[in-house]
């Protein structure tokens, strides 16, 4: 399984981008997705979920602002973040589970794309 985020770049405070992890795999999009993220100095942090059956959680940070789906024509998963603000700033990291649990922690995930540099600008 391969995974390739893509769409980080530089945004203003209030701006959005939208994140996307191609997914390449025998298999399709069969598993729990998830994003993560990690600013300088921080430990790598869970930003929101997509489980294979179907549930989505979001951090507090994010929620009411980020949306996390998923194409499975595509092997597709995204993230849309809007009201962007400078504390988002990171190397965002999509990543697939084997199992069909939500979890929050990156051990329980397998597979990680490269990460795609979000900054945010005041």
């Amino acid at each position: 399984v391969q995974l390739q985020a893509s769409g980080g770049g530089l945004v203003q405070t209030g701006g959005s981008l939208r994140l996307s992890c191609l997914v390449s795999s025998r298999t399709g999009l069969n598993y729990g997705m998830a994003w993560f993220r990690q600013a300088p100095g921080r430990e790598r942090e869970f930003v929101a979920i997509f489980s294979s059956r179907g549930v989505i959680s979001y951090a507090n940070s994010v929620k009411g602002r980020f949306t996390i789906s998923r194409d499975n024509a595509k092997n597709t998963l995204y993230l849309q973040m809007n009201n962007m603000k400078s504390e988002d700033t990171a190397v965002y990291y999509c990543a697939a589970a084997r199992n069909d649990g939500v979890y929050y922690r990156p051990g329980s995930y397998a597979f990680w794309g490269q990460g795609t540099l979000v900054t945010v600008s005041s």
